[in-house]
């Protein structure tokens, strides 16, 4: 029983999650009411504040959801990156961008960004600064995986190649959030020139 009353948990939680992100994406996360979420996802108010206390609550399950997708995206190209390590990175980083709009807007991600910076103390900062951990160390593990691979030079410090490469990409990250007009096709090629650069230093010869 215990399992089973697990699995409606999770799917209620889901719902209440699915149901808020569409309308933070339709309305606006200032507009957008915990009644409406609440009746979107086939629940009432007093069951959507058990979950979330407050829609910042509702947001943060929602980069989380967001960023867990990417994570598991992410261990299958590390399970089997591709030789050259500028396509591995790449392809890597490719999973989290194309995957970043899928349950937010821009709109939500400024929200999330401003949230984490304006409160630092704040359990939701504080969350949102984990997911960014769990994310800088997958970069680097697949840094690490190259460099044991001899795709790398070994002499310098995986880790550090790794939180230097993951910190470009989420600065390019945050500028393609706030610049309404850029498109992914941009962010895409301009990241990956700019990682082909760094690699280019770094990569072994045949």
């Amino acid at each position: 029983m215990s399992g089973l009353r697990a699995r409606h948990r999770a799917d209620r939680t889901r719902r209440m999650q699915e149901a808020a992100a569409h309308l933070f994406r339709e309305a606006g996360y200032d507009a957008a009411r915990t009644e409406d979420i609440a009746a979107a996802a086939d629940v009432s108010v007093g069951t959507l504040y058990n979950y979330f206390e407050t829609k910042g609550d509702l947001l943060m399950a929602i980069v989380a959801m967001e960023v867990e997708e990417v994570l598991a995206g992410g261990e299958l190209v590390l399970a089997n990156p591709p030789a050259d390590p500028v396509e591995a990175l790449d392809t890597l980083i490719g999973g989290y961008y194309d995957h970043s709009l899928v349950y937010l807007s821009k709109a939500m991600w400024r929200t999330a960004m401003a949230l984490s910076i304006e409160a630092p103390d704040t359990p939701f900062s504080q969350r949102y600064a984990a997911l960014d951990g769990m994310l800088t160390a997958q970069v680097c593990a697949l840094v690490l995986s190259l460099q044991r691979r001899g795709r790398l030079r070994s002499d310098v410090s995986g880790r550090v190649l790794g939180e230097v490469l993951f910190n470009n990409l989420n600065q390019m990250f945050i500028a393609f959030v706030r610049i309404e007009e850029m498109g992914m096709d941009s962010l895409r090629r301009s990241v990956r020139q700019q990682t082909a650069l760094v690699i280019g230093l770094l990569a072994t010869r045949p």
